[in-house]
């Protein structure tokens, strides 16, 4: 059960400190905590609480204030708690009254938070903080230039929800006929990987593991009939001496490997008949949930590596790569430092600066089928179309080129076909290819961020839905801290009679 809280916003001077004192409002918590508006974004939270019975959910400050801090700290789940009941600012920021030295909550409900505000809902409020970084102070609409008290529909906000019926009719028309409204901005796309905290799957590896959590579900289900029956045998100490005399080897031969392999499919068929024995004698509700789950996978996993192994190939539909995180897929990047990652592959566009998810999957896809969808995601966002797409090769297929064409917008990269023969004109295709190129490593730029400050590089979530959760939090929590960087370069415009910075 959710019940709104009545005031969501406090300021530093409010916070109580016993040892007396204020907070530094120029402090970054307490910037932040003024950043996010925490009353739009408790509508959206509340969504997590159909039920209104049970016992009082805590509030959304809480709970978001409690993730983004885990994130921009790159803290697990125990360390947060901690770093929140040593820092009064920390507690200011999750919506505490007073400073307290005692945690605030305890570690395990970090997953709680996680599974209510799910990759929607913090996608939807890193939507809400962007729109209000301060795009309005310089419009990128031609026509917000040129009458800037116009006020019409051309500024960079979203309509409101009473000029749905005229966006309709413009967006009818702009599919019909080249807009009226001039395009402007530009759009970078672009995808990457973001891995799973996962051990580097070999096929003889995944089945020793799938073996032995076999082995436990056996103990469980003979646990019952211990001194009355006879235990079947499962071979474990042979199994785990064949496996650890592959596995130790420096040099491991086609060979080997497949003899390895075979051997532990034996031993995995020979534990699911056993299984299967114990579960007519005992009940599979003796298992956790944890086990059966394993039990479920481990049946599915038995089935894909026989079928390898009986056709020779070394790939099948829907691969399992990890029993623990079955959900997690091999996504082929064709990398220098690797050429197969595994976890969510992350499509995104960049705008000023700011960052927005436009696809998230374990399952591979081409990136190239978003780039419509993410114009349309601009235009929602804008009210008014990009004047040009900067985006890789792969974008750049007949479907894409089309659509840009239609309404008038620019896709970088050179035109299909032979090069041209003018040479003045191929100078100039050249040259607008490098400035391109400058411009798309933004996107570059915005990975290497997230990967080396954020997460991105190695997401430590365990569940399908909270790793989305993550990665996720991770562009906002990169928006954020934009933000804050824009706000210190406002400062010094004003203060230093600067025109413009551009950020």
């Amino acid at each position: 059960m959710y019940k709104p809280t009545e005031q969501q916003i406090t300021f530093p001077h409010e916070f109580f400190l016993p040892f007396g004192g204020n907070l530094n409002p120029d402090n970054k918590w307490c910037k932040l905590a003024l950043m996010i508006p925490w009353a739009e974004v408790e509508k959206k939270y509340a969504r997590s609480f159909p039920v209104s019975r049970g016992q009082k959910a805590y509030s959304v400050r809480l709970a978001l204030g409690s993730l983004i801090i885990q994130n921009v700290k790159s803290l697990s789940d125990r360390d947060t708690v901690e770093e929140i009941t040593e820092n009064p600012y920390m507690q200011y920021f999750i919506g505490l009254s007073a400073f307290v030295d005692k945690p605030p909550f305890n570690h395990s409900l970090m997953t709680h938070f996680r599974k209510r505000l799910d990759k929607d809902i913090i996608n939807e409020i890193n939507e809400i903080t962007s729109r209000l970084a301060g795009e309005h102070e310089y419009p990128e609409n031609p026509d917000d230039l040129d009458d800037p008290d116009d006020s019409d529909g051309s500024d960079d906000t979203p309509p409101s929800d009473g000029e749905d019926s005229d966006d309709t009719g413009q967006e009818e028309k702009t599919n019909e006929e080249p807009s009226e409204t001039k395009n402007s901005g530009k759009l970078i796309l672009d995808a990457t990987c973001t891995p799973a905290d996962i051990h580097y799957p070999t096929d003889i590896w995944l089945l020793n593991t799938t073996r032995q959590a076999l082995e436990e579900i056996i103990d469980v289900l003979h646990a019952p009939h211990a001194g009355i029956l006879k235990k079947p045998r499962s071979y474990r100490r042979n199994a785990r001496k064949s496996y650890l005399n592959i596995d130790k080897k420096k040099h491991k031969t086609a060979k080997m490997i497949r003899k390895g392999i075979g051997g532990q499919l034996r031993y995995i068929r020979r534990d699911l008949k056993n299984i299967k024995t114990l579960a007519e004698k005992s009940s599979l509700t003796l298992l956790t949930k944890r086990q059966y789950r394993n039990l479920l996978v481990s049946q599915e996993i038995y089935r894909q590596q026989l079928e390898m192994y009986k056709q020779g190939k070394h790939s099948v539909e829907d691969r399992i790569v990890s029993l623990h995180m079955p959900f997690v897929r091999p996504i082929v990047r064709g990398k220098s430092n690797a050429d197969v990652e595994f976890g969510a592959k992350l499509a995104i566009s960049v705008v000023n600066g700011f960052s927005y998810m436009e696809s998230l999957s374990f399952d591979a896809f081409n990136e190239s089928k978003t780039l419509m969808q993410s114009v349309e995601n601009y235009y929602q966002r804008y009210g008014f179309y990009p004047e040009a797409v900067m985006a890789d090769k792969i974008y750049r297929n007949r479907d894409n080129l089309n659509y840009c064409k239609k309404l008038g917008i620019r896709l970088s990269g050179p035109p299909l076909g032979r090069p041209a023969k003018d040479q003045e004109l191929l100078r100039e295709q050249k040259k607008q290819e490098r400035l391109d190129a400058g411009i798309r490593n933004a996107v570059e730029g915005k990975f290497g961020e997230g990967k080396r400050f954020y997460g991105l590089g190695r997401i430590m979530a365990r569940l399908k839905e909270t790793s989305e959760t993550v990665i996720a939090m991770q562009l906002l929590v990169m928006n954020l801290e934009r933000r804050l960087r824009i706000l210190i370069l406002n400062f010094i415009r004003e203060n230093f009679g600067l025109i413009r910075l551009a950020y």
